[in-house]
């Protein structure tokens, strides 16, 4: 019955939304262009998502990474979305920390500071101060959220399982797909999983210097919550106020931090935008949040590795061999040679640019139209890792707009291929 009354507001919802979406889009599309219509029909489709609650903005935040299967300015769109949801209150608090210790809160905290100092749309992050004296950061799940976001990915399994039968659909991978997106909001509700994905973090970026990912404490951790040390004094315009030879050390450190993960060990953190990486003034490049992480196979990660050797090479043949072996699959119509010859000459043009022209965005942008086109479909194994490479690109052309992403991933790319990994 609660997934009866769910999908009837959804569709409710939904119908008052995206109908007058579509009839503004038509008409702005005969005033002003397709690129117009299309544009006011994607914004009001993000703008739903966010009514539709948090299990819908992490769907499309999620979603928005695949732009070889969806339209580049949906995943703009897409990508943007953000949690709407107000912080615990003290309230709330109470409850979620019973949910997750019961009667034995005041055993494992000297204190709890109820006020959060950061807040999500699954979680929010407070001070406490365990009983061994450790000053820590607790990240507490809301209460209840486990079910609504299981009930609402059930509804959307449904949804995508109609949808895979349409004629239009025939030869995409939509439950796949979707079934990849369930798996990673999910993902996001495990905090014993997050705990373990904090913990390797550490122990693997440990290799790269001036890394820190903070300590967890496994004994104090639950389902519910995450317990790790608290690091003060985080800002995100730390960055902004230090001298320009700091700012490369963050951009290198950051990046081979990137490429440790991808090219190395294979265990990715998918959600390095800003509000999960920051800066200290001692030159230490801080790394959180690590409930959105994936483990490639020991295939795609070499395939991975190969892939970008070979683009930072310009062998673009090669290049497009590898996209093709690693791919989800193809449509019955794919145009493989056709895919081969344009990416191959993606690939060539990239190697030539100068550093400073050179955008992974770009690249992958037009890596992705092309795989759209001539219907290549990639593994959601590969996407996710690809889109945190995306994110992290914002952020170290920032640090150093000189930067060359290609170069700097020549020692990563020989210790992933040709040599051990610790």
């Amino acid at each position: 019955m609660a997934l009866v009354v769910r999908a009837v507001k959804i569709v409710v919802l939904s119908t008052a939304v995206m109908l007058p979406a579509v009839l503004v889009g038509l008409l702005r599309a005969v005033i002003s262009g397709r690129t117009a219509g299309k544009r006011h029909v994607y914004r009001q489709l993000t703008s739903l998502l966010m009514l539709l609650g948090p299990t819908f903005v992490k769907a499309g935040q999620v979603l928005g990474t695949r732009r070889d299967l969806l339209p580049a300015e949906l995943c703009a769109q897409l990508s943007v979305l953000q949690d709407s949801v107000s912080p615990m209150n003290v309230e709330q608090t109470r409850l979620a920390l019973r949910e997750a210790y019961g009667d034995s809160v005041d055993e494992i905290f000297a204190e709890v500071d109820l006020q959060p100092v950061a807040s999500g749309s699954v979680a929010s992050v407070y001070r406490a101060g365990l009983g061994t004296g450790a000053d820590v950061a607790v990240k507490l799940r809301r209460p209840g959220i486990e079910e609504v976001m299981r009930r609402d990915l059930t509804l959307i399994h449904k949804g995508a399982a109609l949808v895979a039968r349409l004629p239009v659909f025939r030869g995409v991978p939509v439950t796949e797909v979707v079934g990849a997106m369930a798996d990673a909001v999910l993902g996001q509700l495990d905090f014993e999983r997050e705990a373990d994905a904090l913990i390797r973090l550490r122990e693997n970026l440990s290799a790269v210097p001036r890394v820190w990912v903070p300590q967890v404490y496994p004994e104090a951790c639950t389902p519910q919550c995450v317990v790790m040390e608290y690091i003060p004094g985080l800002a995100l315009d730390t960055a902004e106020h230090c001298t320009a030879a700091a700012r490369k050390r963050f951009a290198a450190s950051g990046l081979s931090a990137m490429y440790q993960m991808l090219f190395v060990d294979g265990f990715v953190h998918c959600d390095m935008h800003p509000g999960n990486l920051y800066f200290t003034s001692g030159a230490q490049v801080i790394v959180l949040d690590a409930g959105f992480s994936v483990q490639l196979s020991e295939r795609m990660r070499r395939l991975f590795a190969e892939f970008f050797m070979n683009m930072s090479i310009g062998r673009g043949r090669k290049a497009a061999e590898i996209v093709i072996e690693s791919s989800a699959g193809v449509r019955a119509d794919a145009d493989i040679e056709g895919f081969t010859v344009r990416m191959a000459d993606l690939v060539e043009r990239s190697h030539g640019q100068p550093a400073k022209e050179f955008s992974l965005i770009a690249f992958a942008t037009e890596m992705f139209d092309l795989q759209r086109r001539f219907g290549i479909h990639a593994a959601s194994e590969l996407i996710f890792p690809l889109l945190s490479l995306l994110v992290i690109e914002g952020t170290i052309r920032d640090l150093d707009p000189n930067m060359d992403f290609q170069k700097a991933a020549e020692p990563m790319l020989m210790r992933g291929l040709f040599g051990t990994k610790r």
